[in-house]
């Protein structure tokens, strides 16, 4: 009986650091029909995501650029999906594709394009948002298939250009590996952290997109903060600016600085309240595991986030940069723990019913047949 070869997929991921898209693609490629696809993953920059990959077994390459449309690199692509014979190209995010669709087009090779929120931001100039704008009408045209993550991401991009060959799946998470009811490290002992306070966590990368001084001065601001404290966990460009200010603040007693973290689940599991407070977002998978984890959520009033969190139900809301709401809604969950206890249990039902790995794999296997 003949056995049908497997087709080779190349994810390629803008960077080897850890961020949504990244772990996206590292829960794809353990997800994916193993008799079916075999994954090979390219990779623009090191980093412990890549090592992570490595380890679960999967060939993985890395092309240096930290530039979208790097003609310089794009040789060394083409000869990487030559040699390996790939089938299909699933490019992640605007990088990726930037720098993958030549050789898609050279080599005939189906191209899918996943977006995990578009490279065009509101704090953006106009100049900087019309270029990004074109450049994503130009990949989106290039691409056999474009994939969002939310449907405000799709109704977004189909206000700014033609999108006829696109569609949503959403983000799904690893149920068993964010299951609330596990074992799980004490994590608030590593730190010194009281068992009976209320322990607020800002898990993300520190840049200006997950608006972190903003969240700093609305600590500040709060007018009781004996019983709560924060646990701030991440790496990036303001992460010296974010302690600099929690020092001028007075802020040090009441905050936990740890850089970046592999045990996510194990940080979930000890706090209370997951803060979000983006200005932009596609469909934040930190945001997901976090819901997963029966956390209650604060976070921004914007789209992506709120394909997932319905106010005052399961999570709280507030507009994005505003210190004065954050401190309001922060102060009304420190107050209240049965508020608490009831929005992460409606978090965790949003993702059980509606966010699942199993399902959005089967639906970008589904995308796949389509072309190969």
């Amino acid at each position: 009986m003949m056995t049908t070869a497997r087709k080779k997929i190349l994810h390629a991921i803008r960077q080897g650091q850890v961020g949504g898209g990244e772990t996206h693609v590292l829960d794809l490629v353990n997800s994916l029909d193993k008799v079916k696809y075999e994954s090979v993953i390219l990779s623009f920059t090191e980093g412990p995501m890549v090592e992570k990959l490595k380890l679960a077994g999967f060939k993985t390459y890395v092309v240096s650029t930290e530039k979208p449309f790097n003609v310089s690199v794009w040789k060394e692509v083409k000869q990487i999906i030559s040699t390996e014979q790939i089938d299909l190209i699933h490019a992640h995010g605007t990088r990726a594709n930037s720098n993958t669709f030549y050789s898609a087009k050279m080599l005939k090779i189906p191209l899918i394009y996943t977006v995990h929120g578009w490279s065009f931001h509101p704090d953006q100039s106009k100049i900087v948002k019309f270029i990004r704008s074109m450049s994503e009408r130009f990949l989106v045209a290039v691409a056999n298939k474009t994939i969002c993550v939310s449907k405000s991401n799709l109704i977004e991009g189909k206000n700014k250009f033609p999108m006829s060959n696109a569609t949503v799946i959403a983000n799904g998470i690893n149920r068993f590996k964010f299951n609330p009811d596990k074992e799980f490290k004490n994590i608030r002992s590593e730190f010194g952290i009281d068992q009976h306070s209320i322990l607020v966590g800002y898990i993300a990368r520190i840049t200006n997109q997950k608006s972190p001084l903003k969240f700093i001065k609305a600590i500040a601001v709060l007018p009781k903060k004996e019983n709560v404290r924060f646990l701030i966990v991440g790496d990036g460009d303001l992460k010296i600016q974010m302690l600099a200010l929690s020092k001028d603040l007075g802020l040090d007693k009441y905050i936990t600085f740890v850089d970046f973290r592999s045990d996510i689940p194990d940080i979930l599991s000890a706090i209370d309240v997951f803060c979000l407070p983006s200005l932009w977002e596609g469909l934040p998978i930190a945001l997901l595991e976090a819901m997963s984890m029966r956390k209650a959520i604060l976070a921004s009033k914007i789209d992506g986030i709120t394909d997932l969190i319905e106010d005052g139900v399961n999570g709280l809301l507030v507009p994005p940069a505003d210190v004065e709401s954050l401190a309001t809604a922060l102060q009304s969950l420190i107050l209240d723990k049965q508020l608490i206890q009831n929005l992460g249990a409606e978090a965790e039902k949003t993702v059980q019913e509606k966010f699942n790995i199993s399902t959005m794999t089967k639906s970008i296997e589904a995308v796949y047949q389509e072309f190969i």
